[in-house]
């Protein structure tokens, strides 16, 4: 049956659809969202937000095992579990509630359930159970879910081999673990998991942990992860997963060929994520996919008259951010807004381990790949008055230049609050600023913001403080 007439459809609540909806209702659309799961996406349930309040609370444990560093005193230091657990809940229910109040300020219709497609006029029908609605334009942001590795006997099983979900709500702490991926996600569980006192083995594939991040800041962040207790095997992977009655006998092979047998309690398998184009009926449409992601074409449009994509599901950098703001250039397009085409050279990636990760823009590695002459500039948190106050000096910005242009190709830091610092360089690349107005900048001391500063003088040869 008919039930709904719309201008816009978006099919999936998470950080890029509810934005895109809310873009599209301020523009005048009449606009609906399809949501099986709850408002808010993997982002605000599952990810992005209870993942920082589970850090939030290990960087508190941290400060307070380490007291006396800063002249102060506390006894019988330990933690609650099921309480830290409840908090991270409480955070991400209070913000997924904002969510649902931000439909109902924009008169956003919220239909519950899973959505399918099939042949319409102006763009596919949405077929929601029995339910069948028409749209001027359907906006797929379905998101992603976490990839598992595609060998018998690695499956996660919700008991002792975990993924992100499970990870993320343990009712009691494992006294060990092995994580499989050192990007972002699998860090930072192994970041938390290690602080609360687990011992924790990263296994990663590449030859070094972070591999997405420049290879300089990589480097200074294993030393540190190492220097934390963490166990990490690069250029290695899990052949066989062997479980007992409480333990998990992980078989890992290193590049040699030789195989080390790991027990833990507990596996997170953190090695990805795939996205969610299945029983939708896009193979029907005929919709273009790409190593497992919808094509679009920068607007957003997909090969399919009046269906468009953003988000994870169409193609990385798989972030909230990067979604939300997709789903932003998509809508005002069919507005007819004069806007450019999305591009992925300044979206900034942050990990929130400790240290904490930052980067944006070209690696050194691959400025220089794609032909640019580089100036490279550096400067370390020991340096940083702001830092040795923090009583955390461990860390490093790194910016890199084109050394004909002054284009600043792309900025990667490892330290206390990087990740809110990249957003100066960010706001810099996308106003294509060049080292000549980064040097003359003012930057407020004492600050953190302030070793920005100095590795941009120190590309030139200029800086000041080292």
């Amino acid at each position: 049956m008919s039930a709904g007439a719309f201008d816009v459809i978006v099919i999936g609540g998470g950080p890029g659809g509810y934005v895109a909806a809310i873009r599209a209702a301020q523009l005048g659309f009449k606009t609906a969202v399809v949501e099986r799961d709850n408002l808010g996406g993997i982002c605000l349930n599952w990810g992005c937000i209870p993942t920082k309040a589970l850090l939030r609370s290990a960087e508190v444990y941290h400060l307070m095992q380490n007291a006396a560093d800063f002249g102060l005193s506390a006894e019988k230091i330990g933690f609650d579990i099921e309480a830290i657990v409840q908090r991270s809940r409480k955070v991400s229910s209070r913000l997924t509630g904002g969510i649902g109040m931000l439909m109902k300020k924009h008169k956003i219709t919220v239909i519950e359930g899973s959505a399918a497609l099939d042949r319409g006029k102006d763009a596919p029908t949405v077929v929601v159970g029995k339910d069948r609605y028409t749209a001027k334009h359907v906006i797929l942001a379905t998101g992603a879910r976490a990839r598992t590795i595609p060998q018998a006997g690695l499956e996660p099983d919700g008991d002792k081999i975990w993924t992100y979900r499970e990870a993320m709500v343990p009712t009691e702490m494992p006294k060990s673990l092995l994580v499989i991926g050192s990007g972002a996600i699998g860090i930072e569980f192994a970041s938390f998991y290690r602080t609360m006192g687990a011992e924790v083995t990263v296994v990663e594939m590449m030859d070094r942990v972070l591999p997405v991040e420049d290879e300089e800041i990589s480097a200074f962040a294993a030393k540190s992860f190492k220097k934390q207790g963490l166990k990490l095997k690069v250029s290695a992977q899990v052949e066989k997963l062997e479980k007992t009655a409480k333990t998990v006998k992980v078989h890992v092979k290193d590049a040699k060929g030789k195989v080390e047998i790991v027990e833990v309690e507990k596996v997170i398998m953190a090695v990805g994520i795939a996205a969610n184009i299945e029983n939708m009926g896009l193979e029907a449409l005929g919709v273009k996919i790409d190593r497992g992601h919808v094509v679009n074409d920068g607007f957003g449009r997909t090969n399919v008259k009046g269906l468009y994509a953003i988000g994870d599901v169409a193609g990385p950098p798989w972030l909230a951010h990067k979604a939300s703001h997709e789903g932003v250039v998509c809508i005002e397009k069919i507005a007819g807004e004069n806007v450019h085409a999305f591009e992925t050279g300044n979206i900034p990636g942050c990990t929130y381990c400790h240290p904490q990760i930052a980067s944006v823009g070209l690696t050194e590695a691959k400025a220089k790949a794609a032909g640019h002459e580089i100036k490279v500039g550096r400067f370390p948190f020991v340096g940083n008055g702001k830092a040795i106050a923090l009583g955390d000096d461990q860390g490093l910005v790194k910016t890199v230049f084109d050394a004909k242009t002054g284009e600043l190709l792309g900025a990667h830091m490892v330290g206390p609050e990087v990740t809110e610092m990249i957003q100066g360089y960010v706001v810099g690349r996308q106003l294509e600023t060049t080292e000549a107005e980064l040097m003359h900048t003012v930057f407020p001391h004492p600050t953190l913001s302030e070793m920005m500063h100095e590795s941009v003088l120190d590309a030139y040869g200029r800086a000041l403080h080292i």
